[in-house]
């Protein structure tokens, strides 16, 4: 007998006779000669109404089935009286293939907090809210690859494992098969010390700089202990870089690939989407098209330090030249200010990492940085410095090991170019495309400090 997915048979235009179905019992309601069941297969937000009566010959299995219990029910598509529904599945056989325990399994509410379900995140892909940020994930990877494919651009798979900090920021997971850690790095298993990548930016510059047009879309680490809603240990990059391009071709790029993965989302995600329309943010469509409609405004970091202070509001965090801009900064840029996203761009370069190109003042680098209404930053990126004499005095005036760092250099040595790219973190955007304010939230197993369960 044929299996159905639930999406399928609940966007039909036909009855189905003879067909099987297989999922999760949300919901379960009982009267004296048959029984209605809500099954979800994950699949589409919205259930399947089940209905058997006690004419079947394994009527007598559903005493045991509960919500959380996992059946297979075979049985004909038929139009249903109910309001609400189009379709409801007329029962002959009920089996149930796993069981539930009623009064341990700890979905049995129709509503439960944020916190409690990233204690069971085993379990919490059975709630709408959670099924829904998965399947928008899910689609929201696959829109990833399909724009830069349609636009020629060549994936790369980057390591996870490095030897070189992409940040020179120090904060690095040490990989390791020593027990003993004291001993020298070069009896470890690579003969020198390795770290979970912070970024796969180094790598990907090398096939940019042959393919052309590239990009890695990966899990990253940072082992930085901070417990905010917008910082995890482990979250995903999508970084793309390009040859022959500038700062300016590398913003167009970030707002083209922002509101193609928006639109791909708005057009066919619809329906998880509406959850976080009703019941996360009231105004967030609004939101998204708002973004979709505006051209985003670019502005120069020296002009954008001089509106915060000029803005009369009270930061918590005061501002002059040379500061690196926090949250709050970038918040009031986006949503009072310019009230739609905005690049920043041209950075002090002693808050900005080696690998940037320095501007001809001397003061700057042409790094650059999208800010979102209610989010922040989203993405950030630069474009490449490309004279291998002023990188490699960026690499030493920042206390970096050269030689960690000889295959990056060499590539400013045989046919150097121009080149620009950015890195986007995916939950981050996914936080701003469901409202969603807690990163722990979007992915499906957090990685953050003190917390490694699952």
């Amino acid at each position: 007998m044929e299996r159905k997915r639930v999406k399928e048979l609940l966007h039909t235009d036909e009855q189905f006779a003879g067909i099987k179905i297989q999922g999760w019992v949300r919901s379960k309601r009982e009267s004296k000669t048959f029984s209605f069941l809500e099954v979800n297969d994950g699949s589409c937000l919205k259930n399947l109404q089940v209905i058997a009566d006690e004419t079947i010959e394994t009527y007598e299995a559903l005493k045991d089935v509960n919500t959380g219990a996992s059946v297979e029910i075979e049985g004909d598509l038929v139009e249903s009286p109910g309001k609400g529904q189009k379709w409801e599945l007329k029962a002959t056989s009920v089996k149930m293939v796993g069981y539930a325990d009623p009064e341990t399994y700890p979905l049995q509410k129709k509503r439960h907090t944020d916190e409690f379900l990233r204690q069971i995140s085993h379990l919490r892909p059975r709630s709408n809210k959670y099924s829904a940020i998965f399947r928008l994930r899910s689609e929201a990877s696959f829109a990833v690859h399909q724009f830069f494919r349609e636009i020629g651009f060549f994936y790369v798979h980057t390591p996870i494992v490095t030897g070189s900090d992409c940040e020179g920021a120090g904060q690095m997971f040490r990989v390791t098969t020593m027990e003993d850690t004291t001993k020298p790095a070069a009896e470890d298993f690579f003969g020198k010390a390795a770290y979970l990548t912070v970024s796969g930016q180094l790598n990907v510059e090398n096939y940019a700089c042959s393919l052309g047009n590239v990009y890695t879309f990966g899990p990253t680490f940072r082992a930085e202990n901070s417990n905010t809603p917008r910082h995890a240990a482990e979250f995903w990059m999508i970084e793309p870089e390009v040859a022959f391009a500038d700062i300016h071709d590398n913003m167009s790029l970030a707002e083209d690939f922002v509101k193609y993965l928006i639109q791909f989302l708005m057009d066919n995600c619809r329906e998880d989407l509406e959850l976080f329309f009703n019941f996360v943010d009231k105004g967030l469509e609004e939101k998204l098209k708002h973004v979709l409609a505006s051209d985003f405004a670019r502005i120069e970091y020296r002009e954008a330090i001089k509106i915060l202070e000029a803005s009369g509001e009270k930061f918590e965090y005061p501002v002059s030249f040379g500061v690196d801009m926090q949250t709050e900064h970038e918040r009031y840029l986006a949503e009072q200010y310019f009230k739609k996203p905005v690049f920043v761009y041209n950075y002090p370069k002693t808050i900005k990492p080696f690998y940037m190109r320095q501007n001809d003042d001397g003061e700057t680098v042409a790094a650059m940085d999208l800010l979102l209404p209610h989010v922040g930053e989203l993405v950030g990126g630069s474009q490449r410095e490309d004279r291998l004499d002023v990188l490699e005095a960026a690499i030493e005036k920042m206390g970096l090991d050269m030689e960690e760092y000889w295959w990056y250099a060499e590539l400013r040595k045989y046919g150097s170019v121009p080149h620009s790219g950015f890195g986007l973190g995916f939950e981050r955007f996914l936080m701003f495309v469901t409202g969603v304010s807690n990163i722990r939230d979007v992915i499906p197993f957090a990685r953050t400090p003190k917390n490694l369960d699952f």
